[in-house]
């Protein structure tokens, strides 16, 4: 890792370059394709399915997608001439159209049906020459405008479908627009600096843009769902600006301690970059774990979203480090690099909020550990009664012609009328109309014309209530169960609805396998990288945690309406029912990230000290702080998904902007620090049989120096084994005088600080070394450039003279 990261250093242009022409090329690519994204709900082996290729051989030809004008009147009726001679022109001028196939008027002899029994209602379709994704925006407008032309006092026109959905959607790109303002100013605000704050921002833009126009190419070759790129383009921009974050912070840290900034970049790389990659490692996998679940929908979701996770880590790990050497120092602002001219680096102690907090949960673990239980435990209760389902156009805001359209066909035309159910069945169906007819939940059932030839017969059924409806679960059971079985004939239920529910069924059962894969392949890697059992079994534990509080609030919000429409996100309904395994999977993978940044700094402490309270109190001290501002830069960007005009992006959005909030600001920052804190040793627990047989797979660099003896009292410092050593020698200007006051600081090759002093009134300093190795020797002093240097000590103390070069002179080179 750290020879790829100095490398990209080193050569920061030639990396600059390579990346910019890769996302041009593929963007160039991306347009030129287009895209081909399927929507492959259906799932084998189940009824829907069955009913589904039924219908497809009947009607080989399916034409292009079916949109819906409905009109009302307050008074009289919609056959009154004035109503007719307002609406019969819109509908001529509508089906004279380019791109318009067929529109079924209700004021022909065909259309009849299209009236609602009360006079006040009616509609008519039309059918577009393309689906919805392939209609022009344009005509679509236009079939809009003239329709809606004809609306006068007392004559409401709204028009529904898929098609007129999509210009109801804000601009593309919108959600991700203000996703990235937000993180912006977040980032402004912990960094203090414009570059650094551009950097994170940068590297995920490279790595989201590269992601989703590989994902478009894909769709031309698999099935892509068209909810991928936007679930993509979600968890790509939250983990390529963490992932920037935490190695931006551990290299400003660096310099600010007094390394070289190629040093520091070098050392953020070999560390936090190393704890990027096993976290986009996690990522994936728990993306991955939704391929058990056999679904084909899920399988183009798992290829975007962890096509743009492997390109945001690229990213971070290799377009990072060249801009890091593009800025150089400038990574600091202008203030932080004064005070480090004027103070020298800082020290490795962490002081401020983090460490107050820090020292708080240690003193009171058990308090706040059981405050955060009954905190999470309260949130949890709604998934209590969570309900799988689809969400329709009758979840869209009231303010929408589609969400009125929808209102106006449940209010004419009965509530089912807007999720019709298909009987489907080859050969004959005797008697099955009658009895579907009598069958309780049922508003009406009609015998479809099929094509000529064809031996399929569809009976279409309007139930009494609505799609969402569990009455209308009700009913598909009723009928699969009890009235087909009765008619003596082979006849599948099939339509959206249906669709819908054995989805939801199927999801429902395997949804345990698919937790049980992704929390054992979690597992096994935490015991691998920290070897202790009591670490993974406590990030699982708390996994499904988080998972039962965000799913609690998801259904408050969208499946209750506590707060829906006032934050407009339309109707309340059941969960979409793919999102539990999507969000499973995006939670469990960001969840195993701050497990992973917080244990590692743990970790490392542990392995120099074997004092299990400093070493959770230290890595709580120094890692809250960017979990933190990486958990409000996720919750900015995620909530902005609101915004994107998908109901199922928006539910994702609101429900991992939950998880994200929940899982680092209750349960990283306190319940877990807690739990350690109460565990003691035991968190470092490892059976010896185990740790002979298991892989080695650090998260943290190896070190170069050997670690410390155990020291029982954390307030005493652990003694260093007999191998000490120490440099020492004497600092000097160009013109041979003495340099007094300057900091010394030792690191070492991990980027530890292991010692600091400041040098004499005769230019001498003596920094004692934990034993023999290579180190790193930075130099700061008033007036002077900062100078930072390998140095190799052996089992004798080393003698190393140091000449301080002025800062104007340094400066006029440069």
């Amino acid at each position: 890792m750290a020879a790829l990261a100095r490398w990209c250093y080193r050569h920061r242009l030639v990396v600059l370059v390579l990346w910019v022409g890769a996302l041009l090329g593929v963007g160039a690519a991306g347009s030129q394709a287009g895209t081909d994204y399927a929507n492959v709900f259906s799932l084998p082996d189940t009824d829907s399915k069955r009913a589904y290729d039924l219908m497809t051989e009947a009607f080989p030809q399916a034409a292009g997608d079916t949109d819906t004008v409905v009109w009302k009147v307050d008074e009289g009726s919609v056959r009154d001439d004035a109503v007719r001679e307002r609406l019969e022109p819109a509908l001529k001028e509508i089906g004279a159209m380019a791109g318009v196939g067929e529109v079924s008027s209700p004021y022909t002899e065909q259309g009849a049906t299209q009236i609602s029994r009360d006079g006040r209602t009616a509609y008519a379709q039309v059918t577009f020459a393309e689906q919805a994704n392939a209609v022009p925006k344009a005509l679509v407008e236009d079939v809009v405008e003239t329709a809606q032309d004809a609306e006068r006092d007392g004559l409401q026109v709204e028009l529904g479908g898929q098609a007129i959905t999509r210009i109801q959607e804000p601009p593309t790109g919108l959600a991700e627009m203000v996703g990235i303002a937000a993180a912006a100013i977040v980032l402004f605000l912990a960094f203090g600096s414009l570059f650094a704050m551009l950097l994170p921002i940068v590297t995920a833009v490279f790595g989201v843009g590269m992601g989703m126009m590989g994902t478009s190419l894909l769709s031309h070759v698999t099935d892509v769902p068209e909810v991928a790129p936007l679930l993509g383009s979600l968890i790509g921009l939250g983990v390529g600006i963490d992932y920037a974050l935490f190695i931006v912070t551990r290299h400003r840290r660096g310099i600010q301690r007094g390394l070289d900034p190629e040093e520091s970049a070098v050392t953020a790389l070999n560390t936090s970059g190393r704890a990027v990659l096993f976290a986009g490692g996690t990522v994936c996998i728990a993306l991955a774990g939704m391929l058990v679940m056999n679904m084909r929908f899920l399988d183009g979701v798992v290829i975007g979203t962890s096509l743009t996770v492997v390109m945001s880590v690229l990213a971070a790990t290799t377009l990072l480090p060249a801009m890091l050497g593009v800025l150089g120092p400038k990574v600091l602002s202008r203030r932080q690099r004064r005070k480090l001219a004027a103070n020298g680096p800082e020290s490795d102690e962490v002081t401020g909020a983090a460490a107050r907090w820090s020292g708080f949960v240690q003193k009171r673990p058990r308090s706040i550990a059981f405050l955060a239980v009954v905190v999470m435990a309260a949130l949890a209760i709604p998934v209590l009664s969570l309900r799988l389902g689809a969400t329709d156009q009758g979840n869209h805001q009231e303010s929408t012609t589609t969400r009125q359209a929808y209102d106006l066909l449940a209010e004419g035309f009965g509530p089912g009328f807007n999720g019709p159910l298909q009987l489907v069945s080859q050969g004959g169906d005797t008697g099955l109309l009658e009895r579907v007819e009598d069958t309780e939940g049922v508003a009406a059932a009609v015998q479809l014309p099929v094509p000529a030839g064809s031996d399929v017969s569809v009976i279409q059924v309007v139930p009494t209530t609505s799609p969402q409806s569990v009455e209308t679960d009700e009913l598909i059971d009723r009928l699969r169960d009890d009235v087909i079985p009765a008619a003596g004939t082979e006849t599948h239920v099939g339509g959206v609805t249906a669709v819908f529910k054995d989805f939801a069924a199927v999801t429902g059962e395997r949804i345990p396998l698919f937790v049980g894969a992704i929390i054992g392949l979690g597992f096994l890697l935490l015991l691998i990288a920290f070897r202790s059992l009591v670490v993974p079994l406590t990030a699982a534990v708390m996994n499904l945690v988080a998972a039962a509080a965000s799913f609690g609030v998801l259904v408050a919000i969208f499946q209750w309406g506590w707060g829906a429409e006032a934050l407009g996100l339309g109707k309340e309904g059941p969960i979409t029912a793919f999102l539990p395994v999507i969000m499973l999977s995006l939670l469990f993978g960001l969840s195993m990230d701050y497990q992973v940044f917080l244990v590692s700094r743990m970790h490392e402490e542990w392995v120099h000290t074997k004092d299990n309270a400093r070493a959770v109190r230290v890595g709580l001290a120094e890692t809250s702080r960017v979990i933190n501002s990486a958990a409000l830069i996720m919750i900015c960007v995620f909530s902005a998904f609101v915004l994107s005009g998908d109901m199922e992006g928006a539910m994702a959005g609101i429900g991992l902007a939950a998880a994200v909030a929940l899982d680092a600001f209750i349960l990283r920052t306190a319940l877990v620090p807690a739990a350690m804190h109460l565990l003691g040793r035991s968190n470092w627990w490892l059976p010896d049989w185990l740790e002979k047989r298991l892989p080695h797979l650090a998260v943290e660099p190896k070190e170069d120096v050997p670690a410390p003896v155990e020291s029982v009292d954390a307030a005493v410092p652990a003694q260093r084994t007999g191998g000490a050593s120490a440099v020492h020698g004497f600092l000097r200007t160009p013109d041979g005088e003495a340099v007094a006051d300057a900091v010394l600081t030792l690191v070492s090759r991990g980027g530890r600080q292991l010692d600091r002093v400041d040098s004499l009134a005769d230019g001498s300093y003596i920094l004692a070394a934990p034993g023999p190795g290579s180190y790193l020797l930075a130099v700061t002093a008033t007036g002077f450039a900062p100078r930072a240097r390998h140095v190799m000590i052996g089992e004798d103390p080393l003698v190393y003279d140091v000449e301080l070069a002025w800062e104007e002179q340094v400066d006029a080179v440069n």
